[in-house]
């Protein structure tokens, strides 16, 4: 028997081996040869990071997981292998793999996972990712990758759709599902972006014309990043899997000796997953006037928000050229797949053996996984196998590049930061709301006011009246008791002088009496009775003139309370107007910051205007992304701006004065308030935040609106953006035809002189011609014809849209041909726009150039097109394309179209045109 080898530097060990399996996260040791006593391994790293609970800065280790899988014999390899054994047999309960080098001797190997050939896609999917798809739930990066020779499985292992039958589904479509089920769609979200990597050029798979797209490195944290690529949010399985469906289409594919439609591109599925949880709530206490503590202020915690990434790597398969008999242009394919598969391995080689250094940067591959070995991510590799002994050395290196990998210790790192946006929102929504709050109150406080004020003037008006008619009343009261009195007391003292006067006589005439009595009888006593008698009407009229005194004291009196009761009204009449001068002052200082705020929104819009003006002086190209280029420079002259103390913006405007006010600007009498509102709506509306919340309050109505009645051509430019704005929006290009959107939009064309106002108009129009459900109506409302008509200008940007309607509109057409909902020759051809399309196929401008190579080679895909075309030269034009085109996707689909039609076939013979 032959001797043992050893491999990974510990000696192998026997199949018989009664050891249970090694441990989820544990590092595995490769087996001996059959019959070989069992001998210990040493010298192999062990992880003990299987845990991630632990949450700190630096990580926890987590090993690189490796399961292999074994491919059934397809149909050609039970027909030219009936007579040989499997070159492979697994062992799954001790997952264990032996590899035969003859019908003695063989090789055993340890994994992680061994998949026979009957392991169902469930099973594989819950032993190889869904523990990778529980961390990206957790918050940690996660990858999951397959390896391995051409035909293989690798495809069928991670992105089998399953629309026939459900349990054939792949790891992208399963993995989504537990996304989707393991997220709260009102506080989290997720996007993906798809992208294929050939021939060392990262291209997007959901748009195609995106491509040679760069690898961006954070300095600080080492974050590799592709910003280029196309990013789209999903809510649901259906969307997911039309997108996967979407990016299989448009990835490179060949048929091989190996496989009829073998991968020619390694495909990145990146799915970015955000979830938040809500932050605390800290009342805190502020001193008040008098010294005691009342709570104030609720300060809000920002929520926690945990941002993590989910690599789905589709390696492209590993060959040899002899095998798969490539040549030609697919010899140079996979030299590129083998050259960026050989880099991957040095990588991995170089990370198993703790190298100082690992080479990242050879391969755009190893810089885009250089997260997922050695990185912070969590990592589960899937190496596929065929059975085939005539393909045994490919099955040996894949498992050898399996048994590498299983070496790899990455340092996982939980993501969490502050979501101070989303703190800065709520914040502002509080803000709000005291605001109107206080408006409320404020508002209330002047009602209350008002009905104080009536109150208080009603209440005065009748106290003076009241007080009026008792002092009159009391005055005439006064004086005809005092009339009475003095004339009692006239008439009393003519009585007592009459009284006086008639005892005066009779005294005297006593007198007379007594002294005739006595000058006769002589002196005689006086009686005591009579002199008591005068002393008694002395004493009554003493009495009656005290009385008198009494009763003139008491009106004086009550004269001075009537005086003062006067008095306390005028203080209180003082006081009332007092108060309403203090509501007069607040009212003029809630109308000074009314002022305020209006000034603000002019200055806004004013700045809005500006940048405008100078991107359009710049011609982006596009509409859409002028104005998203707008908000990014209105957000970075926000933060350049805020030492300043300049922290208005469009955003805080929308949040502060609210969307209905700023609508209803549109319809004021005043025409630069007109001007800056539909500035500031235009401006909102590049935020595909504010679309739905726009078009909802009725401003795509109020912008059409505005469109067909204004006669300023500024209105009607920033009108244009604003509706091409929305009509990126599959949902608001239907509503734009429902409203007569393509008839406004082609009068106003008719209409405008202006460069600008043409370009927006033609990008409303061309974004509105990549709807496929809307082709037949835009054309026949006119959209065509608009478009054709607004190259009467000559300026390159307003050529550059119509080009990229016709563009859009070429590839609708031809999608729907290819379906079978579309028959006949093309609706371009039939409003004439066939000769412009030629003239301008080979344009100086590249925008315009590249659209309409595109749809020339659309055009050119369906053959009851193929006359017309040669008619009117477009034959030469395809030919330059196949052959000059700087793009390798247009060139390459001209050159298909070419050689696929029979018409053109037929057309280049007789031109003697070698092809």
């Amino acid at each position: 028997m032959a001797s043992g080898s050893y491999r990974n530097g510990a000696p192998k060990l026997s199949s018989k081996l009664d050891r249970p399996p090694s441990a989820v996260y544990s590092t595995p040791k490769p087996a001996a040869k059959s019959r070989q006593p069992p001998t210990p391994a040493s010298g192999l790293r062990r992880s003990n990071s299987g845990s991630n609970a632990a949450k700190d800065d630096a990580g926890v280790p987590g090993r690189v997981r490796v399961a292999v899988r074994l491919r059934p014999r397809n149909a050609e390899e039970m027909e030219a292998d009936a007579d040989f054994a499997d070159c492979v047999e697994v062992l799954p309960e001790l997952k264990r793999l032996k590899l035969r080098k003859n019908n003695w001797d063989s090789e055993t190997y340890e994994f992680d996972e061994v998949l026979t050939e009957f392991a169902s896609q469930k099973r594989v999917y819950e032993v190889v990712a869904k523990p990778v798809v529980e961390s990206v739930l957790e918050g940690y990066n996660g990858t999951v990758m397959a390896y391995g020779q051409t035909g293989t499985g690798k495809t069928f292992t991670l992105g089998r759709l399953g629309e026939e039958d459900t349990a054939a589904r792949g790891i992208m479509v399963r993995a989504m599902e537990d996304i989707l089920a393991g997220i709260s769609h009102d506080a989290d979200s997720v996007s993906v972006s798809y992208m294929q990597l050939y021939m060392e050029t990262i291209q997007d798979l959901l748009v195609p014309a995106n491509d040679n797209i760069a690898i961006v490195e954070d300095p600080k944290t080492g974050d590799v990043s592709v910003p280029g690529a196309t990013i789209v949010e999903i809510r649901d399985q259906r969307s997911f899997v039309e997108l996967l469906r979407l990016g299989e289409a448009h990835r490179f594919a060949a048929n091989t000796k190996l496989n009829t439609e073998s991968s020619r591109s390694h495909a990145i599925l990146m799915v970015h997953v955000r979830r938040s949880s809500k932050g605390r709530n800290d009342r805190e206490t502020f001193p008040t006037e008098n010294g005691n503590a009342s709570p104030l202020v609720t300060s809000f915690r920002p929520p926690i928000v945990r941002k993590s990434k989910l690599v789905v790597v589709d390696l492209a398969g590993s060959e040899r050229i002899d095998k798969s008999g490539s040549e030609g242009h697919t010899l140079e394919e996979a030299k590129s797949i083998n050259l960026s598969l050989s880099a991957l391995g040095k990588c991995i080689n170089a990370l198993a053996e703790n190298s100082a250094h690992v080479p990242f940067r050879d391969s755009k591959l190893t810089r885009l996984l250089r997260d997922s070995f050695g990185g912070t991510a969590r990592t589960s590799l899937v190496v596929t196998i065929g059975p085939s002994p005539r393909h045994r050395g490919e099955t040996a290196s894949t498992i050898m590049f399996g048994q590498r990998a299983m070496k790899v210790e990455n340092m996982v790192k939980l993501k969490e930061e502050f979501d101070y946006k989303s703190l800065s929102r709520r914040l502002e929504i509080e803000l709000d709301k005291l605001i109107a709050e206080n408006e409320r109150q404020q508002k209330d406080f002047e009602n209350d006011v008002e009905k104080i004020r009536a109150e208080a003037q009603n209440r005065l008006a009748e106290a003076e009246k009241k007080y009026m008619v008792a002092l009159e009343n009391e005055k005439a009261k006064y004086q005809k008791d005092y009339m009475e009195s003095v004339k009692k007391l006239e008439e009393q003292f003519i009585a007592n002088k009459q009284i006086i006067s008639s005892d005066k006589i009779g005294a005297e005439n006593h007198a007379m009496n007594m002294e005739k009595k006595c000058s006769e009888e002589g002196l005689a006593a006086i009686t005591s009775d009579e002199i008591n008698e005068i002393k008694q009407l002395l004493q009554n009229e003493i009495l009656l003139r005290q009385s008198t005194e009494d009763e003139v004291n008491n009106l004086k009196s009550q004269l001075t309370h009537w005086k003062k009761l006067e008095a306390a009204g005028n203080a209180e009449i003082i006081k009332l107007r007092k108060m309403l001068e203090n509501e007069a002052n607040q009212k003029e200082k809630l109308e000074e910051e009314i002022a305020v705020l209006k000034s603000q929104l002019l200055q806004m819009s004013f700045e809005a205007d500006e940048t405008r003006r100078s991107l359009d002086r710049g011609g982006s190209g596009k509409v859409f992304t002028g104005l998203d280029s707008f908000v990014s420079q209105a957000r970075y002259s926000q933060l350049r701006d805020s030492g300043n103390g300049q922290k208005a913006s469009i955003a805080k405007l929308f949040e502060q004065v609210g969307l209905q006010k700023i609508l209803s600007l549109l319809e004021s009498e005043d025409a630069d308030v007109r001007v800056h509102a539909v500035k500031v709506v235009a401006n909102l509306a590049a935020e595909e935040a504010n679309q739905d919340k726009i078009v909802e309050a009725g401003g795509l109505t109020s912008l059409m609106m505005l469109l067909r009645s204004s006669e300023d051509e500024t209105i009607r430019r920033v009108a244009a953006g604003a509706i091409a704005n929305l009509a990126m929006n599959e949902t608001n290009q239907e509503l734009i035809m429902i409203q007569g959107g393509i008839s406004l939009l082609s009068m106003t064309a008719a209409d405008a002189e202006d460069p600008q106002t043409l370009r927006m108009v033609a990008g409303a129009i061309a974004n509105l011609c990549g709807n496929d459900k809307l082709q037949s109506r835009l054309r026949g409302e006119g959209g065509i014809r608009a478009l054709l008509g607004m190259v009467r200008c000559g300026h390159p940007d307003v050529l550059a849209q119509v080009a990229r309607g016709i563009a859009n509109f070429a590839k609708c057409e031809s999608r729907a041909s290819t379906h079978g909902n579309k028959v006949g020759k093309s609706l371009l051809i039939d409003d004439g726009a066939l000769p412009w399309i030629v003239k301008n196929a080979n344009n100086e401008a590249s925008p315009i150039r590249r659209h309409i190579e595109l749809a020339l080679c659309h055009l050119a895909q369906h053959e009851v097109n193929a006359k017309d075309m040669i008619g009117e030269g477009a034959l030469w034009e395809l030919v330059r394309i196949s052959r000059d085109c700087s793009r390798e996707d247009i060139r390459t689909l001209a050159h298909r179209t070419l050689t696929s039609s029979p018409t053109f076939q037929t057309e280049l013979r007789r031109l003697r045109i070698e092809y």
